[in-house]
């Protein structure tokens, strides 16, 4: 058995995946070295062949790189992890491992700017078609399904109306027509959701986000079973959309505060949220730990809180939006999120720029939206800043 098996999340956070050296080392160690050295020329060609474990070269193995693999695949209930240069080296090697060309894939609306581009765009010069669809919809799953479906591809909460998709529902829908289900788990992170149990099949990190927590470095990661993150580990060896050991030391750091970071920017996010919904400038606010949000119920069944991420329409349009951004004092203005500074942006000029106006439209990302990633400040302070800006509307 397993000691690691029976323990809880935050006691895996700081113990899961260590593996110290002859020097026996209390912090996980860094190894930055770009290749291994054999005792001989046939534990070379064992290594090179996979007949024997070990490292072989730092593209696609490395001691400080699979201590975060094991540490995050422990958080996520996973039988295994492959990280990855970013999260969408994370989406991309996970389509390129497991679809083909004539591939189909069926996505939820609400995905992030980066996403929706790859898959409508990209990916369609190869050959692999995307039906995109609404994310509540079961109907709508089950409509787009064509005999080439082999994936479906999910954000719970979405970016940035923080729509949530009943994992188990649509895993269900995806496991009837033999596909499987990736869930992003961004938003959340294992922390508050692990899609796994809900039934997906695979888990898509961006771990520049929540994992990290401090915005330092980029990275990715994908979870699942042996047989299918093996096969994205295949696809990552030869093509090399890895990550550097450097990147994962930092984020394996950043893994052992995860809880208590999203418990106290979740607890935040949800105070902030109350209070912009009582504001007069305000239209709506999306935030799944409201009873007003239309997944509340959803929300409370398969995540342990609302998340950190409060989006919120102002009334008016793009001049009045700005007006918010820019009278802030306190919070950053820029695209990144789960970090433990505040950040606020526009989506529809920013992470949703690059689509079209009609695919912002389908996704609800209005002119007057904005989406704020709520970090580890006092909320009265936060409340005053964004007050600054409402005043002006």
């Amino acid at each position: 058995m397993n000691p690691m098996d029976d323990l809880e999340l935050e006691t895996l956070a700081v113990r899961a995946g260590i593996a110290r050296s002859q020097f026996n080392e209390h912090s996980e160690a860094l190894y930055l070295t770009s290749s291994f050295v054999f005792e001989s020329a046939a534990q070379a060609a064992a290594r090179f062949s996979g007949e024997e474990e070990g490292n072989v070269y730092a593209r696609f193995t490395n001691p400080t790189v699979t201590a975060m693999q094991q540490r995050l695949a422990a958080l996520e209930g996973a039988e295994a992890c492959v990280a990855t240069a970013s999260g969408m080296a994370a989406i991309m090697s996970t389509v390129m491992a497991l679809l083909s060309a004539g591939d189909h894939i069926v996505a939820s609306h609400g995905l992030f700017g980066a996403t929706q581009q790859l898959f409508g765009n990209i990916l369609s010069r190869f050959g692999i078609t995307t039906t995109f669809v609404p994310a509540t919809d079961l109907d709508a799953y089950r409509a787009a399904v064509t005999p080439t479906t082999k994936l479906f591809f999910v954000e719970s909460p979405s970016n940035p109306l923080t729509e949530l998709v009943d994992v188990a529902a649509v895993a269900a829908v995806a496991h009837e027509a033999g596909a499987l289900l990736a869930v992003d788990n961004c938003f959340c992170s294992p922390a508050l959701q692990q899609p796994l149990k809900l039934g997906a099949d695979l888990v898509i990190h961006s771990a520049t986000k929540y994992l990290d927590g401090q915005g330092r470095v980029l990275g990715g990661a994908v979870c699942g079973s042996r047989v299918l993150v093996n096969e994205v580990f295949k696809f990552l060896r030869t093509a090399g959309p890895c990550i550097s050991p450097f990147n994962a030391w930092v984020i394996l750091k950043g893994l052992e505060t995860l809880k208590i970071r999203m418990a106290a920017q979740s607890s935040s996010a949800l105070e902030l949220a109350r209070w912009l919904e009582a504001q007069p400038q305000v239209a709506r606010v999306f935030y799944p730990g409201l009873e007003s949000h239309p997944q509340h119920v959803l929300a409370q069944r398969q995540q342990s809180s609302g998340g950190a991420i409060v989006s919120f329409e102002v009334k008016g349009g793009r001049a009045e939006a700005w007006r918010v951004v820019d009278a802030t004092q306190v919070v950053s203005i820029t695209a990144n999120l789960g970090d433990t500074k505040t950040t606020l942006t526009h989506p529809a000029s920013t992470t949703h720029g690059r689509i079209s106006p009609e695919a912002r439209e389908a996704a609800g990302i209005r002119e007057s939206l904005l989406r704020l990633a709520v970090g580890l400040e006092a909320v009265d302070d936060l409340k005053a800043d964004l007050a600054r800006g409402l005043a002006l509307i």
